[in-house]
């Protein structure tokens, strides 16, 4: 019950213990066309390049800045916790100028300072920001972030590695041109790989582009000869097949229950464990207005030692609860309530078990 990975369902355990097969066999070939379609279900997008990178949310996150930022590029890129510093670090690896547009860790994203950003500095190209901090609990309005950028004439890099299946996300709706996630959280598949997707003005902006993509694996241009449309497939890598067969098998259960209704799940249980925790006296780090349902940023009570109380979590009733990073270390648990581990059970068992240890 910690930021990720969050459980893993059993039926998608059983799928990935099918047979390996080929990673250009033909029922693979349709199987990934499968992951796409569905993926453009939890992604509520058109997007033809839609699909998953072979590798974790940081490689997600890499693969949209290696193809989309230039040396030279001047990049608004939004801080308000551990991930946003992430953005800008990749910025600088590839040559760009990042300019940092700083939020309080707990605070959504300032749409005011962006805009001041975008009018300071009207070479931009791009605007990038985490939709889900998942260091402090906060989200932010990804669909006003989105439209200020694109009104300014930037297309926008989003961080949905949380947010994805946790809380309503509409790329097509909100004008999303780039957009990184993770199989580990809210899909509650395993971890290693991320879903990723790209408009057309994205694609645009990859296509022109003056200078190679930095990176050889995740060059988009030659993905997409292995993700590609149609049963010819160029080798590209060794894709991990049998992460994907559990890919598949948590986007079909996210079909089952339907995507609104995954988003509804995680608010009802976030208030249900929010009851909970005030009812013992925890409060959280985030104002209600901008909270994550699924990652509970909560202030350790002032008498209790941080490390003691998860260590006997873990011990006492295997529970696995998140510590605060950066400047919230020591000063905050991050309690996850992400896809299979988002069950009434579960917070139940946590508050009873946290009752017990304060």
């Amino acid at each position: 019950m910690g930021p990720g990975p969050s459980d893993v369902h059993p039926r998608i355990l059983s799928a990935m213990a099918r047979s390996t097969i080929g990673h250009l066999d033909p029922a693979f070939i349709g199987m990934m066309e499968e992951v796409k379609e569905m993926l453009k279900y939890a992604f509520k997008t058109e997007n033809e390049l839609t699909m998953p990178i072979s590798a974790p949310g940081s490689a997600g996150m890499e693969a949209c800045f290696a193809n989309l930022v230039e040396p030279g590029d001047k990049v608004i890129v939004c801080i308000n916790g551990v991930f946003g510093g992430r953005m800008k670090e990749n910025v600088h690896r590839l040559g760009g100028e990042a300019v940092v547009v700083e939020d309080d860790w707990g605070s959504a994203v300032s749409i005011d300072k962006v805009e001041r950003a975008l009018i300071d500095n009207p070479d931009a190209k791009i605007v990038a920001f985490v939709h889900a901090e998942t260091s402090t609990g906060a989200i932010s309005d990804a669909k006003a972030l989105c439209q200020i950028a694109n009104q300014y004439g930037c297309i926008n890099i989003v961080d949905a590695v949380t947010s994805l299946a946790g809380s309503e996300l509409r790329v097509d709706d909100w004008g999303i041109d780039a957009i990184y996630s993770g199989s580990q959280k809210c899909l509650s598949a395993m971890p290693g790989l991320s879903p990723v997707s790209f408009s057309d003005r994205a694609i645009e902006k990859l296509t022109s582009r003056k200078t190679p993509v930095t990176s050889w694996f995740l060059d988009l241009n030659l993905v997409m000869g292995y993700w590609g449309k149609g049963a010819k497939r160029a080798y590209h890598h060794t894709a991990p097949v049998n992460t994907l067969y559990g890919l598949h098998e948590s986007l079909v259960m996210l079909r089952e229950e339907g995507v609104e209704n995954s988003w509804n799940r995680h608010q009802q249980n976030h208030i249900l464990l929010r009851y909970g925790l005030n009812n013992l006296g925890i409060d959280y780090l985030v104002d209600e207005a901008d909270r994550l349902p699924q990652l509970n940023s909560v202030l350790i009570p002032q008498d209790q030692d941080d490390l003691e109380v998860r260590s006997s979590l873990m011990k006492n009733f295997n529970i696995d609860i998140g510590a605060g990073l950066g400047p919230l270390e020591g000063k905050i648990w991050r309690i996850g309530l992400m896809g299979y581990t988002s069950r009434k059970d579960n917070i139940e068992l946590l508050l009873s078990a946290l009752k017990n240890t304060l």
